[in-house]
C-alpha cells in the first residue's frame, strides 16, 4: 500500500527508509552543539529526546532553546519525544506533568511532529492529538517494548490501534531475545504494511534488532533512527553506517 506524508522537506513513504538523529544533550548550550553536529550528518529528520533535558518543565527556557533549535535545523522537520520512563526514557515525569507538557508543545506549536505513548490514558491523549491536528503538527503514537516481542497479531493489533486513534505515522520498538523475534516484527511489519493506511516504524532493538534498522524499506517501516553522538537506544547504529547500509540495499 502506497502511503506518502510530507513534514517540511522530508516526505515520508512506502519503500523508502529516512534517518532520524535524536538530540540527548541535557542543557541549552550542550543541546546545540549537539544539533549542529547532527545536522552536519544530513539527516532527514531530527529527534529532540526532551525527556533527557534537565529544565524540560521551564517553558520559557524550553521556548528560547526551541526557537534556536529551530533556526540551526532549517528545513529538517523536528519530532519531539518525552520517552516516559515506563518506556525506557530517562526524566520522571507524572501522567499530569506529561499530559500538560505535550498539550502546551501542541498549542504553541513548538515541534512538527510531536510523539505521543499509546499506553497513556487514551481519554487525555486523543484531546491532544485532536489540538496538535488543528495547530497543523502531525503525531506519531508510539509503544515500545523493553524486555519482550509480542506476537506477530499483537504487534498488528497495536499498530492498528495507533491508525485507529488518528496517529499520522505509527510506531513500535520490541526487544528480541532470538533471531526468530526478529522475523516476527519484520512480519509484522510487512502484513501491517498491506493493512494500515499510515506509515508505519518499527524497529528490534539491540544488536540482534539492527537488521530491522537498515532493512525497513523491504518490509514498510519509514524511518530508522541513527546516532551521532551518544546511542539513545540499544543496537542504534551511526548515521553514517546507516546511510551506507541504505544506500547498498537501495542501489540499482
Amino acid at each position: 500500500m502506497l502511503k506518502k506524508l510530507q513534514v517540511k522537506q522530508t516526505l515520508f513513504k512506502s519503500g523508502e527508509t529516512k534517518i532520524a538523529v535524536p538530540l540527548t544533550a541535557p542543557t541549552p548550550k550542550k543541546l546545540l552543539e549537539e544539533a549542529r553536529k547532527a545536522v552536519a550528518a544530513k539527516p532527514d529528520v531530527i529527534e529532540w529526546r526532551i525527556d533527557f533535558y534537565k529544565n524540560v518543565l521551564d517553558q520559557q527556557e524550553y521556548r528560547n532553546t526551541q526557537q534556536q533549535l529551530i533556526h540551526i535545523l532549517g528545513k529538517i522537520p523536528l519530532l519531539t519525544t518525552f520517552r516516559t520512563q515506563h518506556e525506557g526514557g530517562v526524566a520522571p515525569l507524572s501522567d499530569e506533568q506529561y499530559f500538560k507538557l505535550m498539550q502546551w508543545i501542541s498549542l504553541n506549536q513548538l515541534t512538527d511532529l510531536l510523539d505521543l505513548e499509546l499506553n497513556r490514558d487514551a481519554s487525555q491523549t486523543i484531546p491532544i492529538i485532536s489540538a496538535a491536528h488543528r495547530a497543523g503538527l502531525k503525531i506519531i503514537i508510539s509503544n515500545h517494548e523493553f524486555q519482550q516481542t509480542p506476537s506477530e497479531e499483537e504487534i498488528i493489533t497495536r499498530l492498528q490501534q495507533m491508525a485507529t486513534m488518528h496517529a499520522d505515522i505509527a510506531k513500535i520498538a520490541v526487544m528480541p531475545k532470538n533471531a526468530a523475534d526478529v522475523l516476527t516484527l519484520l512480519n509484522a511489519t510487512y502484513h501491517a504494511d498491506q493493512q494500515i493506511s499510515i506509515p508505519l516504524i518499527t524497529m528490534a532493538m539491540g544488536q540482534l534488532g539492527k537488521l530491522s534498522r537498515i532493512s525497513g524499506s523491504l518490509f514498510g517501516s519509514v524511518l530508522s533512527f541513527a546516532s551521532v553522538g551518544e546511542a539513545s537506544a540499544p543496537g542504534q547504529l551511526t548515521a553514517a553506517t546507516l546511510r551506507k547500509a541504505l544506500e547498498m540495499l537501495s542501489a540499482k
